[in-house]
């Protein structure tokens, strides 16, 4: 969304505008929604950090800083919760399955599914600051600006964690036989 509509809404949710609150909902509760997933990898976990986010956000729509993108300050809140989560529960549970494709077979769903599984394991080994980074950039398709601006790092970090857990998570992978040549999986 635009920086200026951002501010807009914002403003009007400073002067109780129900409209507005929910303009902003609207517009981010899928995003707040899937980085909490991608860190958590549970649904009811993220649709929990979900609503907290949004009941912290308009509790705190006054400290909003204008200079900010709300992009990333609404990213910051969401990342924060969904790590408070993590450090609540520690510990780990596959993605949920997801629906089969038509025009696949039984067995390459399987093998798709146990891909997944393998990957999201992979995630969900890593520490919290590797794990931050890959979401935010390979699952919510952040830039290394935006994702520098939400978790309040220089890019230089940000491209250095993401190279490191890029690493593990190979490194991972081919521990599992899930990375590289598939013909040799054990």
């Amino acid at each position: 969304m635009h920086k200026d509509k951002d501010a807009a809404l914002v403003h009007d949710c400073v002067r109780g505008d129900r409209t507005a609150m929910t303009q902003l909902v609207n517009q981010y509760e899928r995003p707040v929604f899937n980085a909490a997933y991608r860190i958590l990898g549970n649904t009811d976990d993220a649709a929990d950090v979900t609503q907290t986010v949004f009941l912290k956000v308009f509790e705190h729509i006054a400290d909003y800083d204008p200079k900010f993108r709300f992009f990333s300050w609404i990213y910051r809140i969401s990342i924060n919760e969904a790590l408070s989560q993590v450090k609540k529960r520690r510990h780990q549970e596959p993605l949920a399955d997801s629906q089969a494709s038509p025009w696949r077979s039984p067995e390459e769903h399987l093998e798709s599914k146990k891909l997944c599984n393998r990957v999201q394991g992979a995630l969900m080994e890593l520490n919290e600051d590797y794990r931050t980074v890959v979401v935010l950039k390979h699952m919510s398709g952040c830039s290394y600006r935006q994702i520098s601006e939400i978790l309040q790092i220089p890019e230089k970090t940000v491209k250095s964690r993401l190279y490191s857990a890029r690493q593990l998570m190979k490194n991972s992978l081919q521990a599992t036989g899930s990375y590289g040549d598939t013909g040799r999986q054990s």
